[in-house]
């Protein structure tokens, strides 16, 4: 089964944009069509940028949370050679909960490493577009 790995931007963007292809993700992973994964470091970032951002969709993205399985980076993981490190946990959360895929707005950090597997041990890094056009 398809196994995808939520960044903290696609948490952000499904919470504020209840209408959109982020939380349609979250949708279709309820539905059965994928399993959902974040982080509590993806969950914190999210929570923070929508608490001084868009306060009132604060509320929506906790009703989301309980549609995900938590994974967390681990010491020793491996991690992508020019991703920053404040980036390196979500990559590495991905990698320790087996994600197929994960998901992210962030062109400018991990833009280099977007559809390439083979770089990525094993994980595809997409947008939420490119994840639903497939």
């Amino acid at each position: 089964m398809t196994r995808v790995f939520l960044d903290a931007n696609v948490l952000f963007t499904a919470a504020h944009n209840p209408g959109g292809k982020a939380a349609l993700v979250i949708e279709l992973g309820v539905q059965g069509q994928w399993q959902l994964f974040t982080s509590a470091y993806a969950i914190e970032e999210a929570r923070r940028n929508l608490q001084r951002k868009f306060p009132q969709a604060t509320e929506t993205l906790e009703q989301s949370l309980p549609a995900l399985r938590l994974s967390s980076h681990r010491q020793g993981m491996p991690q992508l050679p020019r991703l920053p490190d404040k980036d390196q946990p979500i990559f590495q959360a991905a990698l320790a909960c087996g994600a197929t895929h994960l998901l992210t707005g962030d062109l400018r950090d991990f833009g280099a490493f977007m559809n390439r597997p083979g770089e990525t041990h094993g994980v595809l890094i997409q947008t939420v577009g490119q994840f639903l056009a497939e």
